[in-house]
């Protein structure tokens, strides 16, 4: 495990680790503790559910956009032929192909973080499962990126909309945004991802559903967050 740095330290000291915090105020310790870093911080949620993930009636997958983005650069591959690649170039996909694409995949070169494919891709895309899979980067109808409209899948992904998955131990995690953003627009990214958690809350999930919710940034501490103050405005 890495140590921890001279400045996370100092960031420790600001802090009560036992305190649970409203979302603007977690927001605001974060930031002021991000303030001498030489670089731009990524504000990280966890959520830590009641689920269990193995019983499909307690798997809780999705897709949402942020509304003001992640501010991270996205890499977009797109399976397509024809007019529909020239559509996906347009709109912005990093890489575009079809058999040769899927060649370079077998062959180990993923240097994308979405991947998205036309329907009729899918014989071909679908041979790279044991590949795509285990990264998250099959292409899902159900997440949008199975789709005859790849301009519009592009610039969502491009634009901020983000996949999320409950892992095994039932926690969802993922980055809602920069240091650099406003306070406002972190506090309302964290609670468009939150009400899409709560949304997406499965058939199977008994009792209570969110356990522990905490915020932390790139090189700061972990803040535990007061569900009420997510869902006042969720």
């Amino acid at each position: 495990m890495a140590q921890a740095t001279k400045k996370m330290k100092a960031a420790l000291t600001t802090v009560d680790r036992n305190k649970i915090y409203t979302l603007e105020d977690a927001v605001k310790v974060l930031k002021d503790a991000s303030k001498a870093r030489n670089f731009d911080e990524t504000f990280e949620i966890a959520i830590n559910l009641n689920v269990d993930p193995r019983h499909a009636d307690q798997a809780v997958r999705g897709m949402i956009s942020l509304p003001n983005g992640t501010g991270s650069t996205v890499r977009v591959a797109v399976f397509a032929r024809d007019d529909k690649a020239k559509a996906a170039k347009a709109a912005g996909a990093d890489i575009v192909g079809a058999e040769d694409l899927a060649e370079k995949i077998k062959a180990g070169e993923m240097d994308f973080d979405r991947c998205i494919a036309t329907p009729d891709m899918m014989v071909i895309v679908g041979q790279l499962g044991k590949v795509l899979g285990p990264k998250g980067l099959m292409p899902n109808p159900k997440l949008g990126t199975v789709t005859p409209n790849v301009e519009k899948a592009v610039k969502d992904a491009k634009g901020g909309a983000i996949e999320f998955r409950a892992e095994k131990a039932g926690i969802v995690h993922a980055g809602v945004g920069k240091a650099s953003f406003d306070d406002k627009k972190l506090a309302e990214n964290i609670r468009a991802f939150y009400a899409a958690i709560i949304k997406a809350k499965p058939s199977g999930a008994k009792g209570t559903y969110v356990k522990k919710v905490s915020l932390t940034s790139t090189m700061g501490p972990g803040l535990k967050i007061d569900t009420a103050s997510l869902s006042a405005a969720a």
